[in-house]
């Protein structure tokens, strides 16, 4: 895209610099800066403390939270963004721009402001439990056609996670706690964004903007333990903390005095219609997202859902295809491998709603457990029924999540 004209940008979550590179010290070759991007503002690593992150301006440490009490990375980060939007323009109105967008949500930590917190907890969304909600998200899910209308719900696991009615008083009160700080810090992010796209619509440039938004990630994996915890950290290491400590974070949870993650059985519900956690792949719980596209000036199928298969990989043809750029064989001298995954621009026209998808293959897996799709898909090509993919230990899912574009 930079060698192409278009001004380039990062903002958000750096988890491609490996560990070893990701000091002061450098090198910065595998920074953004030094893969394509003119700007970066964000963060190094998988996680971050949205309170007081380990930010980095390009390569430069900052620390703009220091002697600012409520600074938070979420609304820093769009407020950075917009700015560089103003910058650019101010510059060159007419040069094209390419943002790559990555906040830290809903990865743990959930950090949402208060003002977001009260929000959601005044809505009453999570008093019901974990089973009502898992009911509700997919009836939902059939309301607005993105299952199948006779699409069966994966049974809940009673052997390894408690019904909610099974609980004690302080636990329901903690777990509605969790699960409402996990939706603020959602909530909150995606207004963010919601500003962001705002000061391209001042622009008069959202017409002719390709918006890709995929949400996702860690209200749908296992890190939190079976109860929660006020600190991932220790979750990693194998400490579970007692409910009875957990409470004593209760006015706390969400803030800089906590690194909070919810527990399993909001991920198993948050994960519907699917069954088991980022963590078991094959399943496609905390694995399959959500995706909305918006090209007004191409896309006319407003609200349009599409079932073709769409893997990550298909991201980067799909931008190259609506740019008119070539991948390029090589860069800075090196040869490139040749790009992986196929452009699903073709779904952007509501002609081709049902033509079967172009993506055939994909294999993929986290530590070990494995999805082998080659056989579902190519059965769906010659429009036969398909079985799942089966992976490690696996078990046929419910079906699979569309695109809805905007």
């Amino acid at each position: 895209m930079k060698d192409n004209g278009y001004w380039t940008a990062w903002f958000g979550k750096d988890h491609n610099t490996p560990d070893f590179q990701a000091s002061q010290a450098g090198p910065f070759d595998q920074w953004p800066t030094g893969m394509g991007f003119d700007y970066f503002y964000g963060f190094v690593g998988g996680d971050a403390n949205q309170w007081q992150p380990n930010l980095f301006r390009n390569t430069t440490a900052i620390y703009p939270y220091y002697g600012h009490p409520g600074w938070n990375l979420v609304t820093a980060m769009a407020d950075d963004a917009i700015e560089y939007l103003r910058r650019i323009t101010a510059i060159n109105p007419d040069q094209p721009f390419f943002i790559y967008y990555v906040p830290g949500a809903v990865h743990a930590p959930h950090h949402p402001t208060p003002e977001w917190i009260k929000k959601i907890s005044d809505m009453h969304l999570f008093d019901e439990g974990w089973n009502k909600l898992r009911d509700t998200i997919f009836a939902n899910q059939k309301r607005i056609s993105v299952i199948p209308q006779d699409a069966k719900l994966t049974p809940w696991p009673h052997d390894l996670l408690k019904n909610w009615d099974e609980l004690s008083p302080d636990e329901k009160k903690l777990f509605i706690r969790q699960a409402d700080v996990f939706a603020a810090y959602f909530a909150y992010t995606d207004h963010e964004i919601g500003r962001v796209i705002d000061e391209i619509d001042r622009m008069g440039k959202l017409d002719n903007t390709l918006i890709i938004y995929i949400a996702g990630d860690n209200g749908n994996s296992a890190e939190g333990t079976l109860i929660g915890t006020p600190n991932e950290v220790a979750s990693l290491n194998g400490v579970e903390i007692p409910i009875a400590d957990q409470m004593k974070f209760y006015d706390a949870w969400g803030s800089d005095q906590t690194y909070p993650h919810i527990a399993v059985p909001w991920t198993w519900a948050f994960d519907t219609p699917f069954s088991w956690t980022k963590q078991i792949a094959s399943h496609w719980g905390g694995v399959r997202q959500g995706m909305a596209v918006f090209w007004p000036n191409v896309i006319k199928d407003k609200g349009g859902i599409r079932n073709q298969f769409t893997h990550l990989i298909d991201i980067v043809p799909t931008i190259l295809e609506a740019t008119g750029i070539r991948a390029p064989d090589i860069v800075d001298g090196i040869p490139q491998k040749p790009m992986e995954g196929v452009s699903f621009m073709y779904t952007f026209d509501a002609k081709n709603a049902d033509e079967p998808s172009h993506h055939h293959t994909q294999y993929f897996e986290m530590m070990g457990d494995h999805r082998d799709l080659s056989r579902r898909m190519d059965c769906e090509h010659k429009g036969h029924a398909a079985p799942l993919g089966r992976g490690r230990g696996s078990e046929p899912g419910s079906g699979q999540l569309p695109v809805r574009t905007l």
